[in-house]
């Protein structure tokens, strides 16, 4: 979280292939933190050259003053649901940064601060529909960042998927809830780094 003229700013960036779904995910967050927690908020994104398969990535920066720049600069969470994001966008984290992974797709980790989730193998053998990994993902996001209501972050969820679709959606997002519940964030390691760099003081 980085210190702005004595106020906070937190960025995070969803990240995989298109087709994932990881555009939908983050414009939830960022309605949920918007609309329902009635703070600042700025969603943006970007696709890969093919609308499926591309790279994809969606970013969201929350603060609890006004946002003078959209974009992320120094990531205070990752999220990648691929090795490619994992890889392509592993530098832009801070220091002490969280990245977090989709263990079922993401094998090589390039920091020992990793949360390591199987959101594909969850929402394939426990939902029972691998499209809904990226809201198994929200779920543990929105949790591990701190920066969201998470009844807000349902609510947001509810009023935003296919109608027919509200009950797997829920239970994907509370399964990812559960799961980061699992997650104790102070035995991670004090900073990001990779294999290549000493540790940081």
């Amino acid at each position: 979280m980085k210190q702005q003229d004595g106020w906070e700013r937190y960025e995070i960036r969803f990240s995989g292939s298109g087709g994932q779904g990881l555009i939908t995910a983050a414009v939830v967050f960022a309605e949920a933190v918007g609309v329902y927690d009635g703070r600042y908020v700025c969603q943006t994104q970007s696709y890969g050259p093919e609308a499926r398969g591309g790279k994809s990535k969606a970013e969201v920066v929350v603060s609890d003053h006004p946002i003078d720049y959209p974009k992320a600069l120094e990531l205070d969470l990752l999220l990648a649901m691929n090795q490619a994001a994992c890889d392509a966008y592993f530098y832009d984290l801070k220091k002490n940064g969280i990245l977090v992974v989709d263990s079922t797709l993401v094998e090589q980790f390039p920091t020992s601060r990793v949360i390591a989730i199987p959101f594909t193998g969850i929402a394939r053998d426990e939902i029972g529909r691998v499209l809904v990994a990226n809201m198994v993902a929200l779920g543990a996001i929105g949790l591990l960042s701190g920066q969201v209501n998470l009844d807000n972050l349902e609510k947001a969820l509810l009023a935003r998927v296919p109608k027919g679709t509200e009950e797997m959606n829920r239970d994907a997002l509370r399964r990812g809830i559960e799961e980061a519940g699992k997650i104790d964030l102070d035995q991670l390691p004090r900073s990001v780094m990779n294999e290549d760099e000493e540790e940081y003081p």
